[in-house]
């Protein structure tokens, strides 16, 4: 595999590490960190092997939905630093090779925001248009609650408009209407501002929300992913490295469109939503069938376009595309307390926890989403085992300040989960096959054991992973032309049969990745 063939696609094999600056690392003891604190930790990231740091929203904001309802697209909130502090964090992290994207929050705003704040002061605002509105709320206004414990309608009555205003997710932030073209082109500046500054793309937040026009009374709406089109062609001409990664939470043929069917023209990444809950499904069984199932119906994106793969985000773990028999039983397994469960959808908890502290199921997890195909993503502090904290109210269980005494601890151990996962990350990186290559199930006899091989240029990885506590010992066929398995991991060489298959053992929770070798 040419490195002169990826150079310029450099997201398809990136190490994503996603974080929030207020709960990275506080640099002058203020309670809540800030980017003179992210600086500071930089080299962590860096020895983890990082390539692309995801931020989370760091803009003005009062805070109500951590960060995510927001009063000024263009700017830093004073208390995690300023503009001078942003742009020179981006130089430090180009400086150790890794490249910034940050959180595209522009389905809505803040209800303090001076937009909205215009708009409901006189049908006669400039901005009135830039918001939806209507004298009264449609019949089905209670459908499409985002947050049910939390709001029971789409639509909120504004006593000085006079008139409801439309909000996907609270009341407390007013839907932007994508629909018309001032809003369209302030998106495109808020992009544009932003690149200036150094930022190589960005992660777009709720992308079929954004999208969504058919509340919208209006006349000749564009095509929703023409518009998604239109975003992408200007981030490409501003900055041709420039990425898009899509939160699309939809079945995969729906997921599709948002690439841009068959063309790639709208989002390069969207995460696997689907391939990850039924990850979750496989585990609570300790047994594959579920995962394997979603992978082999998984579609290939289109040629410049990859699917992004995570254990964890920064929401709730969201399993709301299992039926309800399955969700109970990830419940069940790694939830079963009513405050650990969310919306009746998702666990808010992080895996330590939810797989009990067991140090070798999360190492065979992790290894699983660094073979699987796909670009990984971290959420900050899996990499040293951050838990979850209950007290915290919904999704700020998850969102807890980052444990960097355990990260100090862990430096020093070479059996830590630290240092597996550098280990992890390092050998993601050689492996151009993982990232690239054509991926295909290996159908073995065991029913807790996920096995599949990448292959691309005459180069073959081949990943064995155990879910199940029972050691195993498993046959993979169909590695014809293969002499033999070098192992990855840990030292060791599995010789392939003339009739091309290899035996391989497996402990408790057991992981290999091989590179083959030819038998020509």
């Amino acid at each position: 595999m040419k490195l002169t063939r990826t150079a310029d696609v450099w997201w398809k094999n990136a190490v994503v590490y996603c974080l929030d600056v207020e709960t990275f690392h506080d640099s002058d003891g203020d309670g809540h960190g800030d980017f003179r604190g992210l600086i500071q930790k930089i080299d962590h990231l860096h020895a983890l092997g990082v390539t692309c740091l995801w931020l989370m929203p760091f803009y003005p904001s009062p805070d109500r939905d951590d960060g995510y309802d927001i009063t000024d697209f263009y700017g830093v909130d004073p208390k995690l630093g300023s503009l001078g502090d942003f742009v020179e964090f981006v130089r430090t992290a180009r400086d150790r090779g890794m490249r910034v994207i940050a959180d595209l929050v522009v389905n809505h705003t803040s209800d303090q925001h001076p937009w909205f704040q215009s708009a409901r002061s006189s049908p006669d605002s400039p901005y009135r248009d830039w918001y939806v509105w209507r004298d009264q709320p449609p019949p089905d206004g209670d459908q499409g609650v985002v947050f049910p414990d939390k709001e029971k309608s789409v639509w909120q009555y504004d006593r000085k408009a006079k008139q409801y205003y439309q909000h996907k997710f609270y009341k407390h932030q007013p839907d932007l209407n994508v629909a018309n073209p001032a809003v369209r082109d302030e998106i495109a500046r808020v992009m544009g501002f932003w690149m200036e500054l150094g930022l190589s793309g960005f992660r777009v937040d709720a992308v079929p929300f954004l999208l969504e026009t058919d509340r919208v009374q209006a006349v000749d709406l564009p095509d929703p992913h023409d518009y998604l089109r239109d975003l992408r062609a200007f981030l490409s001409r501003r900055n041709g490295e420039g990425v898009l990664l899509g939160e699309v939470n939809l079945p995969y043929t729906e997921t599709m469109k948002f690439f841009g069917d068959g063309v790639g023209d709208e989002l390069h990444l969207c995460f696997d939503f689907i391939g990850m809950q039924q990850m979750f499904l496989s585990l609570a069984r300790e047994e594959v069938s579920p995962l394997t199932h979603a992978l082999k119906e998984r579609p290939q994106p289109p040629r410049d376009c990859h699917w992004a793969t995570f254990v964890r985000n920064h929401d709730e773990l969201t399993l709301d595309k299992l039926t309800e028999p399955e969700r109970q039983e990830v419940f069940a397994a790694f939830g079963p307390e009513p405050d650990m469960q969310l919306y009746g959808r998702g666990l808010r908890r992080r895996l330590p926890a939810m797989l009990g502290g067991d140090l070798r199921r999360v190492k065979m997890v992790y290894s699983l989403l660094f073979s699987l195909p796909g670009t990984p993503v971290l959420f900050y502090g899996e990499e040293v085992g951050m838990t979850e904290d209950l007290s915290q109210e919904g999704r700020l269980a998850v969102r807890t300040p980052m444990w960097w005494d355990a990260a100090a601890e862990q430096r020093r151990d070479p059996d830590s989960l630290l240092a597996w996962t550098r280990k992890l990350v390092e050998r993601y990186r050689e492996c151009p096959e993982l990232a690239w290559g054509a991926f295909q199930v290996i159908d073995t006899a065991e029913p807790a054991v996920f096995a599949h091989r990448c292959d691309i240029d005459g180069g073959t990885v081949v990943a064995v992973h155990n879910l199940a506590e029972a050691e195993v010992s498993v046959q993979l066929p169909g590695l014809g032309g293969i002499a033999a398995l070098t192992d990855l991991l840990v030292d060791g060489t599995v010789e392939v049969s003339s009739d091309g298959v290899a035996e391989v053992d497996l402990g408790a929770y057991g992981c290999r990745w091989f590179r083959a070798r030819s038998g020509s």
